[in-house]
């Protein structure tokens, strides 16, 4: 069964750093190509499109992260990392991970989702 568990979120002052971690376990990336993703959904905001890798390692930010936040993968493409700085307010929000194949039938898994709050 496909799992994604998040962590790393947490109580960080603005200014401050966090780096969210993402581990997918039930795929098996040798065989599969897949986009990997950060989403994040603030009180009373929809779900919004946070930062993109693809097996390649090819990026892609939103506007409001970029310069401030970095998307990485292992080799194994099992992990997927989220390195935000000079975090803000607005950033405060639940985080998602999710993984997507880039192929037909183009599988999307979730994961649970981990928290980040920015405040003095």
């Amino acid at each position: 069964q496909v799992q994604l568990v998040e962590s790393g979120g947490g109580l960080v002052q603005p200014g401050g750093s966090l780096r969210l971690s993402c581990t997918v376990s039930g795929i098996d990336f040798t065989y599969s190509s897949y986009i990997m993703s950060w989403y994040r959904q603030a009180p009373g905001k929809q779900r919004e499109l946070v930062a993109s890798i693809t097996r390649g390692g090819k990026t892609t930010y939103s506007e409001t992260v970029k310069g401030r936040f970095t998307i990485t993968r292992e080799h194994a493409a099992d992990t997927v990392y989220l390195v935000m700085n000079m975090l803000n307010v607005e950033d405060t929000a639940d985080y998602f991970c999710k993984v997507r194949e880039s192929h037909f039938p183009y599988e999307t898994y979730w994961g649970q989702g981990t928290q980040v709050a920015v405040s003095e």
